[in-house]
């Protein structure tokens, strides 16, 4: 289906925009995505936007072509608009010519598989989203199996957050849990559990990390609770040589994520 919308007031405009509030996402069980990189990152994923929307006026590029004709393929729709519509859908002033709606994933921890990567991240009331999209950059960088949010954490499906993904919300696995039903399910299988702290930590670079290593970095400003860093196989901290006393959450995240790929990697096993 292909149409063409020129009214600011027309519903389907209504219904992309309400796809930015977190509460509309969820009743509707889907979210939205802007820029030909990202859509194409989803596209060469297997994941398809079940409505494309247009710039008129766009330059023409093979990737998008290539990206239409899947949709339409597939039986998507595909909506044709103005620039400036565009523009009030996604929020941005000088918005990419195309966005796509997409239908939330199974964020369940039953979906995932804890043998198809030696690498987990995880976050603990993580509430920036432009955090969350780094790390799942960095999930998508050190090969990582996905990314599970703890507790109040900020929404994945976020349009900041998916931007801020650079389109790893496409290639990372992301399940969401209470951490009542984290620790148990990881308990059930082979994990090790293994916390950013303070607390009776051994340096980073000589504890000794095993797959599947689950690495759990905690909230911005209150870091971990004490319980959580105490259930924890290992607890880690790295230097700090200025005044500092903490990093970026999601930077402590990618320093401990390649020192256990780079472990596991020389590991003889």
């Amino acid at each position: 289906m292909r149409r063409t919308i020129t009214g600011f007031s027309n519903p389907t405009v209504k219904y992309l925009r309400s796809l930015r509030d977190k509460k509309h996402r969820k009743r509707e069980g889907k979210f939205l995505a802007e820029g030909l990189r990202l859509l194409t990152d989803a596209r060469e994923c297997g994941r398809l936007p079940e409505m494309l929307v247009m710039a008129d006026g766009r330059d023409p590029h093979p990737l998008l072509d290539a990206l239409e004709a899947d949709v339409e393929r597939a039986g998507g729709e595909i909506v044709e608009t103005s620039a400036d519509i565009l523009a009030k859908i996604t929020g941005k002033d000088n918005p990419q010519a195309v966005a796509g709606v997409f239908a939330e994933f199974d964020t369940s921890l039953a979906a995932l598989d804890r043998g198809q990567s030696p690498i987990w991240l995880v976050a603990q009331s993580l509430r920036d989203p432009g955090n969350l999209g780094t790390m799942l950059r960095t999930g998508d960088a050190v090969g990582a199996g996905g990314l599970i949010l703890l507790d109040d954490s900020a929404d994945p499906f976020s349009v900041e957050a998916v931007r801020a993904s650079m389109g790893a919300i496409f290639t990372q696995q992301v399940a969401l849990a209470r951490w009542d039903e984290f620790l148990p399910w990881l308990r059930s299988g082979p994990g090790q559990l293994v916390a950013a702290s303070l607390r009776d930590a051994l340096p980073y670079r000589e504890a000794p990390y095993a797959a599947p290593c689950f690495i759990l970095v905690g909230n911005e400003s209150r870091g971990l609770p004490e319980e959580y860093e105490m259930a924890c196989d290992l607890r880690v901290t790295m230097p700090m040589r200025g005044r500092a006393d903490s990093l970026n959450a999601a930077v402590a995240g990618a320093v401990l994520a390649y020192e256990v790929l780079a472990r596991l990697d020389s590991s003889p096993n």
